[in-house]
């Protein structure tokens, strides 16, 4: 595939991997950290780290492109595919959206259904090495399709709503889908 079919307007490739974040790096302690899904579900279920990591692990490779106008191709991520959760909590039908919670009060929404194709993960295995806490360990979300802002760093909950509601970033201005296809970086 050529470059221009991989790499979106406005985009310049990079070798490195930038560390962009909010807020400082949070420690991880094994024993009190979880992962909870909740809001519109039958019931809320939690994951301990343990849980979650015995879970079945996918592996992506993917191209990511950042608001700020990087984009680094073929990276690598595994983890939990979003649909493998999915399998672990009913929703209830109204559910159309998700927010997602991270460490320090950070969030990101996005629609249900752009977390339902098949390379959306929560990865804490990059480049065949455990995530870096810089990259988002012990768990970060990864959306190919979106800007990378939405690939949210140091998850801690999937709150499944009817409504949508913006997140962190986009309460800034930010675009609020951020398909980099179509340079949505900021509200209009």
């Amino acid at each position: 595939m050529t470059l221009d079919k991989r790499v979106p307007p406005g985009q310049r490739l990079t070798e490195r991997f930038p560390v962009l974040h909010e807020g400082p790096v949070p420690k991880f302690d094994p024993v009190t950290w979880n992962l909870r899904l909740f809001g519109l579900v039958e019931q809320e279920v939690v994951f301990t780290y343990d849980q979650l990591t015995a879970l079945p692990t996918v592996r992506i490779v993917a191209d990511v492109h950042c608001v700020t106008g990087w984009s680094k191709l073929d990276t690598v991520w595994e983890g939990v595919a979003f649909r493998e959760l999915l399998n672990r909590v009913r929703l209830l039908p109204q559910a159309k959206y998700v927010m997602v919670h991270c460490e320090h009060g950070y969030t990101t929404n996005l629609p249900l259904e752009a977390l339902l194709d098949d390379n959306v993960l929560l990865a804490y295995r990059y480049n065949d090495a455990p995530l870096t806490p810089e990259h988002g360990y012990p768990l970060r979300l990864v959306v190919p399709k979106r800007y990378f802002w939405k690939s949210a760093k140091w998850v801690r909950g999937l709150e499944f709503m009817a409504q949508d509601r913006p997140g962190f970033w986009e309460q800034y201005g930010y675009h609020n889908n951020g398909d980099p296809w179509k340079e949505e970086r900021y509200a209009r």
